[in-house]
């Protein structure tokens, strides 16, 4: 069997990769962006299945499928939850929610050998899941956290947070009056809970609060590194392949 990972986040796509092994499943190539997928499916034949993430360096993944007729089968690879998981149930093989477990991907491939040969694959309706990504309805995003100080409990409001970041396996909430308050989710499980017109991930380790921006300056390596009102403990550095997503949050 031939797979191909389209996935922007190299570790992941090699984790995916060595995962993939034990189920005799040979990946092929591994693309990180809407550019070089469509240059691949121009220049050669569709794998039996394709692990896709969703949001990709340069885009939606979704685009790929805009540009060039793919007929494999699907597998999201996503950080996406709760309001699209029934669109990815019905328009894909499966959907695999990051960080991916070896259980539910022994299922996920299960479920595509199930298939007989020659039947044909679910249609991916890649325009109604781009709706609910894009354009969620209802969407409530976290307005508090609480963090356990001593013997006490205390309410964080979002609006008072000027970055949130990891820092030795924690995750650290960092007030605009300078105190630094530890969380329970990781950066990866706050994705879906943050607002994204007040919250931008600027790398692996950081989100940024927009009004807690206090200056931009070019960084090394076509990077660009944020300066906030109060937090000092550590540089702010977007990370390359998200400068222009950055750049189009700011606007």
């Amino acid at each position: 069997m031939r797979a191909i990972i389209i996935e922007d986040e190299a570790p992941a796509a090699r984790r995916l990769t060595r995962m993939l092994e034990k189920f005799q499943i040979e990946v092929t190539t591994s693309l990180s962006s809407v550019r070089d997928a469509v240059q691949y499916f121009k220049a050669n034949s569709a794998p039996d299945l394709i692990f896709l993430d969703i949001q990709l360096s340069d885009g939606l993944s979704f685009e790929i499928f805009e540009k060039v007729e793919v007929s494999s089968a699907v597998i999201f690879t996503t950080a996406y939850d709760e309001y699209a998981l029934q669109a990815f149930k019905l328009n894909s093989i499966d959907y695999l929610l990051k960080p991916i477990d070896q259980e539910e991907l022994e299922q996920a491939v299960k479920k595509y050998r199930h298939f007989k040969p020659g039947e044909r694959m679910l249609q991916v309706d890649f325009e109604d899941i781009r709706n609910l990504l894009v354009n969620p309805v209802d969407r409530v995003y976290k307005k508090r956290f609480v963090a356990k100080v001593g013997q006490h409990l205390k309410l964080i409001p979002v609006t008072d947070i000027e970055c949130i970041y990891s820092e030795n396996k924690g995750t650290y909430a960092h007030t605009e009056d300078g105190r630094n308050y530890l969380l329970d989710q990781s950066l990866d499980q706050l994705e879906e809970e943050l607002d994204p017109e007040k919250f931008f991930r600027v790398s692996r380790k950081f989100f940024i609060h927009i009004e807690a921006v206090s200056d931009i300056v070019s960084y090394t390596n076509s990077r660009l590194q944020v300066k906030l009102k109060g937090f000092r403990e550590s540089e702010v550095i977007v990370s390359r392949e998200r400068v222009k997503d950055f750049k189009d949050w700011l606007a």
